[in-house]
């Protein structure tokens, strides 16, 4: 399907944000922000947002892809991701000021962006499903869990690591340190990172809240070869709420075996767009 692209500019309090409108020429009454990693712009890593927005339209659904305050073309100064709902409200306004018959949206996210996304749903009733990337949900003692699950088993069989301690080069002493510090984090009951600012809940705490206030639809893809998607993962495996929340019905998880942190390669892109096409085709 043939779709045109515009430039945006819409006001976000005193400042102007500017993004990139993909409009098909017969569009679905269900379109797609997305909501970009920080930081980051709306191009995205090796343009994947660029090249997902323009997949999506030729399918028929407009995607509206935009810089936060603070990023890219757009003014103010720079926000955490956990301030950008001003950021998101005025995005989605625009996008249905432009097309008047749109139903509602998704918001499609990759890292703290798809934590964004997911925290700013429930109090959009416009929002009707999201679509996250490798969520950001990290903690000293998610990574530290993350890192101890994952790499030192990765480590024991990569043949380089006999290499260096049959060769003399290996440092067991520094080794022993840096897992021991790993696993005094990883089983600590608690640590300032795990904790809000003022001793509140934790970023995960909040993410969990949020999708259990949202009642849309879900799409959860994780890149297997990604810290903070497996950071991620391993919260199911260490929590039975989030387990059986990641278990409904509504929600869809996938896994993509070998890929990094931002699906760099082409097979890994166009697996994450083959999922969100056929997400968003199921409804």
């Amino acid at each position: 399907m043939r779709f045109d692209e515009r430039a945006l500019s819409f006001a976000c309090g005193a400042e102007w944000l500017y993004g990139v409108l993909s409009m098909p020429q017969q569009p679905a009454s269900r379109g797609v922000v997305i909501v970009v990693g920080g930081p980051q712009v709306r191009t995205g890593s090796h343009r994947q947002f660029t090249l997902l927005a323009r997949s999506l339209a030729q399918a028929g659904i407009p995607v509206l892809r935009f810089d936060y305050r603070g990023m890219g073309d757009s003014e103010g100064a720079m926000r955490d991701f956990e301030q950008v709902g001003d950021d998101l409200r005025a995005a989605l306004d625009r996008f249905f000021a432009e097309l008047p018959g749109m139903r509602d949206v998704v918001l499609w996210g990759l890292c703290d962006g798809a934590s964004a996304a997911a925290m700013y749903a429930p109090g959009d009733p416009r929002v009707a499903g999201l679509a996250l990337l490798n969520p950001w949900v990290r903690t000293e003692q998610g990574a530290a869990k993350a890192t101890l699950k994952h790499y030192y088993r990765a480590r024991l069989l990569d043949p380089g690591l006999w290499k260096k301690i049959a060769s003399g080069r290996f440092d067991a002493a520094a080794a022993a340190r840096s897992f021991a510090g790993l696993a005094r984090s990883a089983f600590a009951r608690s640590t300032q990172a795990q904790q809000g600012d003022a001793g509140g809940a934790s970023l995960p705490e909040r993410l969990y809240a949020a999708l259990q206030r949202f009642d849309g639809k879900v799409l959860v893809m994780l890149s297997s070869a990604d810290r903070t998607a497996q950071e991620f993962a391993g919260l199911a495996s260490g929590s039975r709420d989030w387990q059986r929340l990641l278990d409904a019905p509504r929600i869809v998880r996938h896994t993509l075996p070998g890929a990094d942190h931002t699906c760099s390669r082409r097979e890994w892109h166009q697996q994450v767009v083959d999922w969100t096409g056929n997400w968003l085709r199921s409804w």
